[in-house]
């Protein structure tokens, strides 16, 4: 584990906020760590002085509050609690969960601060100025297996104080409060919880840092001694069409236990796909995860998929259903059936989760996970947490409260959309608004630098030539794998050739234009298709033009391809309604920010019209201007739930035209 404590940079943050600087600092370091901690996991503190409206001087410990993540934390992000107050809390022989966070928000010395976490009371009894508390991977690997305890005691001698696992929150601050009430706190430089996580305090910043990377980088030196890298299985997989197609059957039929769209990925990476090479692969997987806590994302074990993916998932569920019914008391309600994550037998792991940010967490913690297993087995044997203790984590009071208060969804949200021409104008405008919409999307374009042109981990850009049926094919195979089907496509690319009146068009004018603006949403289309039939509420939207139902000179060869799109989306329509596939059409006219007018086209074409620039583009019924934004608007509409019962249309995004009226 390097320690990445840079001299000044701590002495800016320090300089920047006195009280909490270093705090943030080492915080923002610790978070950059995901050996140390993933998503939100783990949690600072620093103690220190507030002054209140009376001019007085409060102790308050600062401490990680609810809904922040350390590695991008701010100072706002530490919940102030009142120091004194949460001591007394400490005192307390018992405590209910629900009621330590009334409690602890009833301590606040900023009513507008985000509610502290669960530890507070713990980072509060711990008698040094900073404490750091990460959920390190190597410490609990170490700990998830027969020999656990004996193996950290080995490695940290009497300096570390190692206990028995209990779960997080008021017990378990009372659980440290009994173990060091006759402890002299200047010997130790740490705390171990068994199957949780590493404490490590000073009075210092940096030193609490230092120990948390130098315990940690011990107990990873134990680990390569004692298992070394081979213990890692690899193996190289590269899924086609077939899988593709599997993977999403697989979500469809997820989503029925989910309640809900969702996504799905395959990763067949090389340490994925070599964990699910193994023989046990299944069987190791449903022993348990790397921490509790993260049963609250990925549940309390995974599936085993086959070559019937339905029978994979129906025996989950069942065996889901039989773990709640076991450990369930009256007041639990039975969590979606789901599985979060499994082991495709031989071809790699499947992930399946509502959104993108939730799909990166399972994809994540599987990551460590499945490291953790194999080190833990060749330590000894996986042995993570019994499966009660596991339930009762997932089922947390905490946790069902917030199922309890709900929320609204994305419209899109669980959905997946492929967007052609994705690169700019109408394209990047229609990949935008729908991933604001709660989509992933699929952004496909010929463009090298298409990469760069998207930073958002719900946009996946794949570089492809839509006129080649071949290239199409691999596109939508990353695709799908990435995602686990489509749901929506906008079939928006296109070329504008140069005008040409018919005496003097070329051929190649003309089939280059037949090849981009008609051929070529076929060839999407029709690859399309078997993932659209599994699709969510599927619709696909072709991007025409007004030269359609009111064509000018000079551009048949546009004209001609744009009006046989809509022919096709008419006949789409009729073939695919049977299916649920909705097939529409937009109209564009007039849309200026795209990157085929430029402002020296603009200002001639308003020349030639005896007009000002201004004056040109707000020629139309509406007198208004056009943007790519309005156009994507159209194109969610049409793709959503306020057009869910319409298919065949054709719709003009034009402010109003002369001819098309």
């Amino acid at each position: 584990m390097k320690n990445r404590w840079d001299e000044e940079q701590a002495h800016q943050f320090a300089a920047a906020d006195p009280v909490l600087g270093l705090r943030v600092y080492s915080s923002k370091l610790l978070g950059q760590e995901s050996d140390l901690v993933l998503h939100g996991g783990g949690n600072t503190s620093v103690k220190g002085e507030v002054e209140n409206v009376f001019g007085e001087r409060e102790r308050a410990l600062f401490v990680k509050g609810s809904g922040w993540d350390l590695r991008t934390i701010e100072a706002a992000g530490f919940a102030p609690v009142n120091l004194e107050y949460l001591l007394r809390l400490g005192n307390l022989s018992t405590l209910s969960d629900s009621e330590m966070m009334r409690q602890l928000r009833l301590g606040l010395l900023d009513p507008k601060a985000p509610t502290p976490s669960v530890e507070a009371i713990l980072h509060a009894l711990i008698p040094h100025r900073y404490v750091d508390h990460s959920h390190a991977d190597a410490v609990v690997t170490i700990s998830n297996t027969p020999d656990g305890e004996s193996c950290l005691r080995e490695i940290y001698g009497q300096r570390v104080l190692v206990l028995p696992y209990i779960m997080p929150g008021f017990i378990l601050a009372r659980q440290v409060a009994e173990a060091t009430r006759s402890v002299d706190w200047a010997s130790l430089t740490g705390i171990v919880l068994l199957h949780h996580g590493i404490f490590t305090f000073h009075d210092d910043a940096k030193t609490s840092y230092d120990l948390m990377i130098e315990l940690v980088s011990m107990a990873e030196d134990y680990l390569q001694a004692r298992v070394g890298s081979n213990a890692i299985a690899r193996a190289e997989v590269r899924p086609g069409p077939e899988e593709a197609l599997q993977l999403a059957s697989l979500r469809r039929q997820a989503a029925a236990l989910f309640g809900a769209p969702l996504l799905a990925r395959l990763d067949s990476s090389s340490h994925a796909a070599g964990f699910a090479s193994l023989a046990d692969a299944g069987e190791l997987a449903s022993r348990g995860p790397l921490t509790p806590d993260h049963t609250i994302h990925a549940k309390a074990f995974a599936a085993r998929v086959e070559d019937d993916p339905a029978a994979g998932l129906d025996q989950f569920a069942t065996d889901y259903r039989h773990y709640f019914e076991t450990h369930a008391e009256a007041q639990h309600q039975c969590l979606d059936p789901m599985p979060r994550y499994a082991v495709w037998q031989g071809r790699g792991m499947v992930y399946l989760a509502g959104n993108a940010k939730r799909l990166q967490i399972v994809n994540d913690i599987s990551d460590h996970t499945l490291r953790a297993i194999q080190q833990g087995e060749a330590l000894g044997a996986w042995q993570a947490l019994p499966r009660q203790d596991l339930f009762e984590v997932e089922y947390w009071e905490l946790e069902q409260a917030k199922l309890a208060q709900g929320g609204s969804k994305a419209e899109f949200e669980g959905r997946v959309a492929l967007v052609t021409g994705a690169a700019s104008g109408i394209g990047r405008a229609c990949v935008l608004d729908l991933r604001r919409r709660g989509a992933v999307v699929l952004a496909l374009d010929i463009a090298s630098d298409l990469a760069e042109r998207f930073d958002d981990s719900g946009i996946l850009p794949l570089c492809c030539d839509v006129t080649d049926g071949e290239a199409i094919a691999a596109a939508l195979t990353a695709g799908v794998c990435h995602w686990g089907g489509i749901d929506v496509v906008v079939s928006n690319a296109g070329v504008f050739p140069a005008s040409q009146p018919l005496t003097e068009l070329s051929d190649k004018n003309w089939e280059r234009s037949l090849e981009l603006n008609l051929s070529a949403h076929m060839k999407l289309l029709r690859s399309c298709l078997p993932y659209l039939k599994q699709g969510f509420d599927p619709a696909v939207v072709f991007v025409a033009s007004k030269n359609v139902p009111a064509p000018g000179p000079g551009a048949a060869a546009y004209s001609a391809a744009k009006a046989g799109l809509t022919q096709l989306a008419r006949v789409a329509a009729l073939e695919l309604g049977e299916h649920g596939i909705r097939v529409n059409v937009v109209h564009p006219n007039a849309v200026y920010d795209t990157a085929i007018w430029t402002e020296e086209i603009l200002a001639q074409r308003a020349a030639h019209y005896g007009m000002s620039v201004a004056d040109y583009k707000t020629a139309n019924v509406l007198k208004t201007e056009l943007t790519a934004a309005d156009v994507a608007r159209a194109v969610a509409s049409l793709a959503g739930e306020a057009l869910a019962k319409t298919t065949g249309a054709q719709l003009p995004v034009d402010g109003g035209n002369e001819r098309v009226i």
